[in-house]
């Protein structure tokens, strides 16, 4: 009896997680939908794309290759010329001060800063909407 429950509890919870990660590859792509988008109209109307600077934990700035769109305030996460989700938070690094800082993409969120203290999470479309109402 004992081994039969275990074997149902564990293959349920790799059914929870298989669609967990499900739903979570579905919003990333509704995300990088709506990203391509704004990409296309940026290109198109502006805002212009921007030098995008990484920041650590403690507050220091490093250099970064890419360009584009800050998407907060705070200026932790961007949308990179090439349509790419960033989150520009690192961890300190001495190479990072002398050849910049090398971010890599992450799978974009419908909601930005989801998880986040009260306030400071918003939906990716509002974001982007500010960002392409800036421009005209």
């Amino acid at each position: 009896m004992t081994d039969d429950w275990r074997e149902q509890r564990a293959r349920a919870v790799a059914h929870h997680g298989a669609e967990l990660e499900r739903r979570r590859e579905a919003e990333a792509e509704q995300a990088r939908a709506m990203i391509a988008g704004f990409v296309a109209a940026a290109r198109a109307s502006g805002p212009a794309p921007e030098p995008l600077r990484a920041r650590s934990y403690s507050g220091r700035s490093y250099r970064t290759s890419l360009r584009g769109w800050y998407l907060n305030p705070a200026r932790t996460i961007a949308i990179a010329q090439d349509g790419e989700y960033y989150s520009l938070l690192v961890p300190s690094s001495a190479k990072a001060l002398l050849v910049g800082a090398d971010p890599t993409p992450q799978p974009p969120r419908l909601i930005v800063g989801e998880g986040a203290r009260d306030g400071e999470s918003m939906p990716l479309a509002a974001l982007l909407e500010r960002l392409l109402s800036r421009s005209g």
